[in-house]
């Protein structure tokens, strides 16, 4: 597997297929992770004071905080905060603004917080809670969901099956919740009570905010409405699924990153923020680190790289990353929506054009996500190495 990821990075996109199925191959005989876990959450509680040499990043991608984690003024700021209310108005003109909006959001910042989305407050809050719950569990119950790089369905701590990489300082739990061939309640937790039905409204509502959001995207192309759904497989074979995320204290936050630097390998991802400390990161059009600071009950919505490559480069993907906090835990909720793993994934030819030809070769889902599953999150090298030869 080592010599594999060698290869990886110096592919180019003419070989990116056959080093999909060297990928596949390798995966089939992946049953376990290269090493023991350790649970993130279990090492903040022993009360250490340095963290293990196995979380702590290069000089290059450690954060500019402080061991009290005081983020660089210069750094915090805001990604836009868009109401989505004024789409459902009589009000033409602020119908128009709201798509403007969201349209200079896609190709210019890749991010943006929605508020007045559909979604009732109390059901983000329900959910944040159940999950919360979820983690403060006893080991041994949180256990009995414990992953495998196969599916990394359930209750996990390492993304990557490189041995010897540097980790992130994280647990998660990934679950299934469409196509309805994938979703699995055995792999969803069954504590603390309750969970299963309030996960179900919360991704059923979220389901039909992704929806919306696809229209809106195509509309802002100028294509038909149905036409990035319909590059996804379709309504009923769109997939979605829930990574929840859970960022202990870490007594050396200077040092360590809760995920590291990516853009998603999916479509579209809404992530329900936790309010009360910020920690995600976006990388700006200086290559600086921009933190943003949540609204309250928003969501906030990134473009992922599938989008990126339907709509030939003019929406984009942008690179974030998560940090860290020394006195206080951190959750947070993101739900992808992906196209179907089979339907191939390459620039729209509505888009393309004598002056704009494809900046992208067609590929599958299922083959691009096999990138991140191999190496972990590494910025955006997975897109990159499917760009067309000019």
């Amino acid at each position: 597997m080592t010599s594999l990821l060698v290869l990886l990075h110096s592919s180019s996109a003419s070989s990116f297929i056959s080093l999909y199925q060297l990928i596949t191959k390798a995966m089939s005989m992946i049953q376990d992770w290269p090493e023991p876990i350790v649970r993130v959450q279990s090492l903040s509680e022993s009360n250490l004071r340095a963290i293990p040499n196995r979380y702590v990043k290069p000089l290059s991608q450690r954060p500019n905080i402080t061991s009290h984690n005081k983020i660089n003024p210069h750094t915090a700021t805001t990604i836009p905060i868009i109401d989505l209310g004024g789409l459902y108005t009589d009000d033409i003109t602020r119908q128009a603004k709201t798509l403007d909006e969201i349209s200079k959001a896609c190709r210019e910042k890749g991010f943006f917080q929605v508020v007045n989305h559909g979604m009732n407050p109390q059901l983000m809050d329900q959910a944040k809670a159940t999950w919360r719950k979820f983690f403060h569990l006893p080991m041994e119950l949180k256990n009995m969901h414990a992953n495998s790089p196969k599916t990394y369905e359930g209750y996990g701590s390492r993304l990557g099956v490189e041995k010897g990489a540097i980790l992130d300082w994280s647990d998660y739990y990934f679950l299934h919740y469409q196509p309805s061939s994938l979703k699995d309640y055995t792999k969803w937790p069954s504590l603390p009570l309750h969970c299963r039905d309030i996960l179900e409204d919360y991704c059923k509502e979220l389901v039909k905010l992704c929806e919306e959001l696809m229209k809106i995207l195509s509309r802002n192309l100028g294509l038909q409405e149905d036409m990035l759904q319909n590059a996804f497989g379709g309504k009923e074979e769109s997939g979605g699924c829930l990574r929840v995320n859970y960022y202990p204290k870490c007594p050396q936050p200077e040092l360590a990153l809760g995920l590291s630097p990516h853009s998603d390998p999916g479509g579209l991802t809404i992530l329900l923020p936790d309010e009360q400390a910020a920690s995600l990161q976006v990388r700006g059009s200086d290559d600086a680190w921009i933190t943003v600071e949540p609204a309250p009950h928003a969501f906030i919505v990134n473009i992922g790289d599938q989008i990126q490559m339907l709509s030939n480069s003019i929406y984009k993907s942008v690179e974030h990353r998560v940090i860290v906090n020394p006195a206080n835990e951190r959750l947070s909720l993101a739900f992808f929506y992906n196209p179907k793993g089979d339907v191939p994934i390459e620039p729209l030819k509505e888009l393309v054009t004598v002056d704009s030809p494809p900046l992208y070769s067609s590929t599958t889902y299922n083959r691009y996500r096999q990138f991140i599953r191999t190496q972990g999150p590494r910025s955006k090298c997975h897109i990159e190495e499917l760009k067309s030869p000019r």
